[in-house]
């Protein structure tokens, strides 16, 4: 079977070009998406490369409708191929149906391996001149003046028990997340002055993944480092495979709405730190009280 798939990146664009063109190709059908190819996850592109079997053909309209970059086009078109489904694109020297198309894949693919290695064999050099002249790489330590003001504000008031951590944190301008960050920054355990209700806590699992937004950047595992460092480590962060990206994580509470912001807070909190260095995440979060909830 023929599958067609469309994208654009908003909602201002239009997709009739696209599907007028697969429809041509003999597309029995069409899958249509708006999203953007960098920093938005695809959903009816990952429901599709569920469902296709051994045998189909998904075709697009050009290689820059599917992958966000080279590297996440040969992983996709790798996919494909260990599932036995050729890929055509329509504007684009590929068709992984017919040998010659095979070929041209695989110079991609080595392409893009030999950008990485470029990549990383600069970086590194980058890296030991910075060493050299005295210079150190990453986050400063602590917080800033700012910061260590709200921080300071966050534990008084939140010592006073007369307003909830949502009000707190709404009259500080900050996420849940930041504000329980603020607490064990002042060494304030959360829930300790709570002393007419315990507040509740969920466990939950994260699937967190970091990537960066073009091939001319690299700083995912930085900030992957970062997130765990300054984000997940606030809440009692287990990783049952230490070179993987799946997190436990246990989020306090006291409403399912204080539930909600606070796990919107840590997506945001991973979500800027990715983007500090030219990247973005992909995220889903699971409650494990075997409620199906999910974020």
């Amino acid at each position: 079977m023929k599958f067609g798939y469309a994208r654009v990146s908003t909602r201002n664009q239009n997709l009739d070009l696209q599907i007028d063109q697969l429809r041509q190709a003999g597309c029995e059908q069409i899958l249509e998406e708006t999203a953007s190819g960098a920093k938005s996850e695809r959903p009816v592109l990952r429901s599709l490369l569920e469902r296709i079997r051994a045998g189909d053909v998904l075709v697009i309209w050009k290689l820059d409708r599917l992958g966000r970059s080279l590297r996440d086009l040969v992983d996709l078109v790798s996919t494909l191929m260990e599932k036995d489904v050729g890929l055509k694109s329509l504007h684009d020297p590929i068709d992984t149906t017919s040998s010659q198309g095979r070929l041209v894949f695989n110079i991609f693919a080595s392409l893009a391996e030999f950008e990485r290695d470029l990549i990383i064999e600069r970086t590194q050099a980058g890296l030991s001149a910075a060493r050299a002249r005295g210079h150190k790489g990453g986050r400063p330590k602590g917080l800033s003046a700012a910061a260590e003001k709200k921080a300071v504000a966050a534990a008084a008031l939140y010592k006073e028990g007369h307003l909830s951590v949502n009000e707190i944190a709404e009259n500080l301008g900050v996420s849940k997340a930041t504000l329980y960050k603020y607490l064990r920054h002042r060494g304030v355990e959360v829930g300790s002055f709570r002393k007419s209700e315990p507040p509740k806590t969920l466990k939950v699992t994260l699937h967190l993944r970091v990537e960066n937004n073009s091939k001319f950047v690299r700083g995912k595992k930085r900030s992957r480092e970062d997130i765990e460092r300054f984000v997940l480590s606030h809440y009692g962060m287990r990783k049952p495979d230490p070179q993987g990206w799946e997190y436990e994580l246990t989020i306090p509470y006291e409403t399912d709405k204080e539930l909600d912001n606070t796990i919107y807070g840590i997506l945001q909190e991973a979500s800027s730190i990715a983007d500090d260095r030219n990247g973005f995440i992909e995220a889903e979060v699971i409650a494990q009280d075997g409620s199906e909830r999910y974020w």
